[in-house]
């Protein structure tokens, strides 16, 4: 097996450097799009709701008019 390689302060410098700024760059996008995102939650729940109370009015109907005695 070969031995480990020195690797340069430089190139180690970059690297954690590059980790840090992503780590950064990620916690500010993640506080920019979570406002976003909940907003996007709520409306789908609210349309979950609406369509639901569709969907329950159109079975209702779909009962009343099922074949009855009354024909």
């Amino acid at each position: 097996m070969v031995p480990p390689v020195q690797v340069s302060p430089l190139i180690k410098t970059a690297r954690w450097s590059a980790l840090i700024v992503g780590i950064i760059y990620g916690k500010f996008r993640y506080d920019n799009l979570k406002p976003i995102a909940e907003e996007e939650r709520r409306i789908e729940e609210e349309e979950k709701k609406v369509r639901e109370e569709k969907e329950r009015i159109a079975k209702q109907l779909a009962e009343a008019n099922e074949d009855t005695i009354l024909k």
